[in-house]
Parts: C-alpha cells; structure tokens; sequence
C-alpha cells in the first residue's frame, strides 16, 4: 500500500478492552471489550461521507496504514470505528470476523440474493471459509468453489450444499447445470479463477468481487446487456456493520478457523499467513 507512514504498528482485525476514553466520548465505557477492522475512521466532509457511505471515505482512516494498528498491547482508536463484541464470542474468535467476516457477510446480505438463491463462493480461504458459513446461514442455496477434490469435505462441512473443484472442468458450466447463480463471491485474488467462474452467472446474476487482483477481469457485455447480469466491488463496512456481522456470528455460531500465535511471535506468525498455509486465519494473543 502506498503512503504508509513507516515507522508503523499493523493489525486491523483488533480486539481488546477500552482502558480509557477521551472527554467526548459516549459510545465506548472503560472495561467494555470492543473491536475494530479495516475501517478505521472518516473525514465527515468528502461526499461519499456527505452520502453517508462511510467506508468509502476519500480521507479515509484505517488500522495499521494510517495510524498505529493492533500488533501491541495498545492502541489508540477513534469511538465511531469501533464495534462492541458480544458475550457469547471470544476476543480471538471475534477478531477475524472485523474484516474478513464483515466483509464477506456485509457483501452477501447487499448482493441481492433472496433465501433459497443459488449463490456461489469463489475461494476457500481466509474470507472464503467465513463465506460459505454466512451464505448457508442466510438461507442461500451455497456452492463452494475450489481448487482440488481435498477441499470438497472441509467445504460441505462448513455448510455448502455444491461442491465444484476448479481443477476438474467448466466452473461456468457446472454452475449453469445447478441453475445459474444470482450471486458469485470472489474471494480469490486470481483473476483467472474470476474469469473461470463469472460466465456462471444465471439472469440478473451479479458478480461480487471483494479479493483484489492486480490483473483485470473479463467480462462479456453481451450476457451484462442481454441477460440483466452485474458486476460491482464490497468493501467491508463500518462499525455498525462490524456489530451486526458478531451478532448474526454468535447467533448462529459461525466462526473462523483459526491458527493462534503470542504476540511475541508475530513475524512468524505473519510469515504462515503470507505463506498461503495457514487454516484459514492466524490470530495473535497478547496474554492479557
């Protein structure tokens, strides 16, 4: 990321309890437990802000880029970037749903998709995992995209009902022979595995894109014009989303799997999650 103000602490998947408040603060007790994500604060001012659209700030603040972010013991973060964390979680089961689980479950519920849609995700990894758990627990008629016959198992398991193994033939064929898909996930940051699959979009179909690749996606105008199909981006969400996401979580008891590292141990442990190996999110503990 460009314009990062090194020397920096990062980390934007952050839980822990408020020690102290500032003057004005009123949302946010000392002693409560609390969380922040990939929003990290807005401008109040640009439009999309003026729009109320808050994550799409122009100026916008986020954990660990533009200010000191949650590898510490302590951090400073602004009230309206904050979301409190129900009982029922843990601080290290609710840390990944900040972003990848907020991410994935805001962009489904905005997809359009009704209970008993055919929806497909795109990945089985970090956010993948989480996205299959939302869509199945949304209702949402769920087909787990991957690579390779070992992830049909851990797929089915965390609730979809197709399984497709991106290996093996037509991604786009396959999820046409179930019906089409009013929503695709893409999760991945392949554009090639985006390529495979958008083809697969059934009518009025739309393509959620929320793993970034550098490389462009492909589209045929033909089936966008003729068939009412889309093709738009999510980012996240802010704070009161970040609030629904652990309450939809603890309610219907969707969680990520996790790999738990000390903080001591922080550059290995961010070397696992670089390394593609981890099953499917590395959390640090700071033993408080």
């Amino acid at each position: 990321m460009p314009g990062i103000p090194y020397p920096i602490v990062p980390g934007h998947e952050v839980v822990g309890i408020v020690d102290a408040v500032g003057d004005d603060v009123v949302l946010i007790k000392t002693g409560q437990r609390a969380g922040i994500g990939w929003y990290g604060g807005h401008c109040r001012i640009c439009e999309p802000c003026r729009r109320g659209d808050l994550v799409h700030c122009e100026r916008a603040s986020v954990p660990g880029l533009t200010y000191d972010g949650g590898y510490a013991d302590y951090m400073i973060a602004p009230q309206e970037a904050l979301a409190s964390v129900p009982d029922e979680l843990s601080s290290v089961e609710a840390a990944p749903l900040l972003c990848a689980g907020l991410t994935t479950f805001n962009a489904l519920r905005n997809s359009g998709a009704k209970a008993g849609d055919l929806v497909a995700i795109l990945g089985v990894g970090g956010l993948g995992h989480l996205g299959v758990q939302f869509a199945s627990k949304m209702g949402f008629r769920t087909v787990a995209i991957a690579r390779g016959a070992d992830k049909r198992q851990p797929a089915l398991g965390l609730g979809a009902h197709h399984y497709i193994d991106s290996t093996t033939g037509d991604v786009a064929a396959a999820l046409h022979t179930l019906g089409g898909a009013k929503t695709i996930l893409a999760t991945v940051t392949d554009a090639d595995a985006m390529n495979a699959a958008i083809g697969g979009l059934g009518y009025a179909g739309t393509f959620v894109v929320v793993g970034v690749s550098m490389e462009p996606v492909k589209v045929q105008p033909m089936a966008l014009v003729s068939r009412g199909q889309s093709v738009r981006g999510w980012a996240s969400g802010a704070s009161i989303d970040s609030e629904d996401t652990l309450k939809f979580s603890a309610m219907t008891g969707v969680k990520a799997q996790i790999e738990r590292y000390p903080l001591e141990r922080a550059a290995e442990a961010y070397a696992r999650m670089m390394s593609g190996k981890a099953r499917f999110r590395v959390v640090l503990e700071t033993g408080a």
